[in-house]
C-alpha cells in the first residue's frame, strides 16, 4: 500500500511569517508549496481591494484547492499550503481535508507578539510596495480580532515556534 503525503499548513498572526516559514518547510520536506497569495492573484488578479472580497474569493478556490491537494496527497506527496489557518473553523477544514484521505499533517502555529508581527508588516510594505495598501497597522487589528490561537481540544498535530527575532 502506497504511504500518503503529509500535509503541512501554518498558523499566526498576520505578519508572523507563515509565508516565509511555509517555503523553508517546503524546501525542507521536499514538498509541494500551494499558496493562496498565487492562487488567488492568478485567479482574481484585479477582484480583491477590501477584507470581505478577500474571503468571498478565498473561499471560491477552496473547494478546487481541496480537490488537487488530496489528489497530491493520496499519491504520496507532502504538501504544504501557505493558507491560513488561523481560527478553528479554517483549521476544521485543513483536518477534515487530512482526514478524509487519511494523510498525516503538521500545524506550524508561529507564536510572535504583536509588536513583531507589525513591525514584520513595516518591513513588507517596504520590500513588497504592491502589498502596501492591506499591510497596514488598521487592517492587523481588524484581522488579529478574528485570530484564534489552537487549542488542546483541537487534536492537531502543533509544532509551536516563538521568537520575537
Amino acid at each position: 500500500m502506497q504511504s500518503q503525503g503529509k500535509l503541512y499548513f501554518f498558523c499566526g498572526k498576520m505578519g508572523a511569517g507563515k509565508s516565509t516559514q511555509s517555503r523553508v518547510v517546503a524546501a525542507e520536506k521536499k514538498a509541494v508549496l500551494i499558496s493562496e497569495d498565487d492562487w488567488l492573484a492568478a485567479h482574481f488578479p484585479t477582484q480583491i481591494t477590501t477584507f470581505d472580497e478577500y474571503i468571498k474569493y478565498s473561499n471560491r478556490i477552496k473547494p478546487f484547492v481541496k480537490s488537487h491537494v488530496q489528489s497530491l496527497l493520496s499519491i504520496g506527496v507532502n504538501v504544504v499550503m501557505d493558507f491560513p489557518a488561523n481560527t478553528v473553523k479554517q483549521r476544521t477544514w485543513f483536518k477534515l481535508l487530512c482526514h478524509e484521505v487519511k494523510s498525516e499533517h503538521e500545524l506550524w502555529y508561529l507564536d510572535l507578539s504583536d509588536e513583531a508581527c507589525l513591525s514584520h508588516i513595516a518591513k513588507r510594505r517596504v520590500e513588497k510596495p504592491e502589498r502596501a495598501m492591506f499591510d497596514t497597522e488598521e487592517v492587523f487589528h481588524h484581522v488579529t480580532q478574528y485570530f484564534e490561537a489552537p487549542a488542546i481540544s483541537e487534536q492537531l498535530n502543533v509544532v509551536r515556534v516563538s521568537s520575537d527575532t
